[in-house]
């Protein structure tokens, strides 16, 4: 997997899983499927997600600034 889609990946996936977390959005996207009973177990799901989305963020830009470090060594 490159560096760039992996920040893609963490990038989308953490703003997904914050916006599930921090609003009213899942609510009532469960509630309309009949599903509001999952809620309950919702953040043990929700809140782990969102910190593998966030490792793997910063991951990312971590490999992508060692890449442009290499680059511009050799390039000198």
């Amino acid at each position: 997997m490159t560096a760039k889609t992996m920040l893609w990946l963490g990038g989308g996936g953490s703003a997904v899983t914050a916006i599930c977390c921090f609003t009213p959005v899942l609510v009532i996207v469960l509630g309309g499927f009949g599903l509001s009973a999952w809620l309950a177990w919702a953040d043990f799901v929700l809140l782990p997600l969102l910190a593998a989305f966030l490792t793997l963020t910063v991951a990312a830009m971590l490999r992508l600034r060692r890449q442009r470090q290499s680059a511009a060594a050799d390039a000198s």
